[in-house]
């Protein structure tokens, strides 16, 4: 539920695996994907799993996708990012699901 009285605002993301261009050894599968949500929720479906490494490859840029950027920033342009493992040349797609108002009182 979403708290319009906050003084920030910040997006929540849905991470997901948009294409395998090699072979995928850890499982997972296009259109498999997890959620950040309310600042630090992550939130994965139920049965599902998603990769640690691939996880490690995009988190760095999570807590910038979920701000506002400058129209030149190159994060604001690109959604896309790649899991280390050569092999299976896994590409993750980031996309804003929702723009939420929180207190950030409450995160820090």
């Amino acid at each position: 539920m979403e708290d319009n009285h906050g003084d920030m605002e910040l997006y929540d993301l849905r991470v997901s695996v948009d294409r395998i261009e090699g072979r995928s050894v850890c499982g997972m599968e296009t259109g498999d994907y997890f959620e950040l949500t309310e600042s630090a929720h992550l939130r994965l479906p139920e049965g599902r799993h998603f990769c640690v490494y691939a996880l490690a490859a995009v988190l760095p840029f999570l807590a910038a996708k979920q701000r506002d950027l400058a129209s030149g920033d190159w994060l604001a342009q690109d959604s896309h990012f790649a899991c280390p493992d050569p092999e299976e040349r896994l590409i993750m797609r980031v996309e804003r699901t929702c723009r939420r108002r929180l207190n950030s009182a409450d995160l820090t």
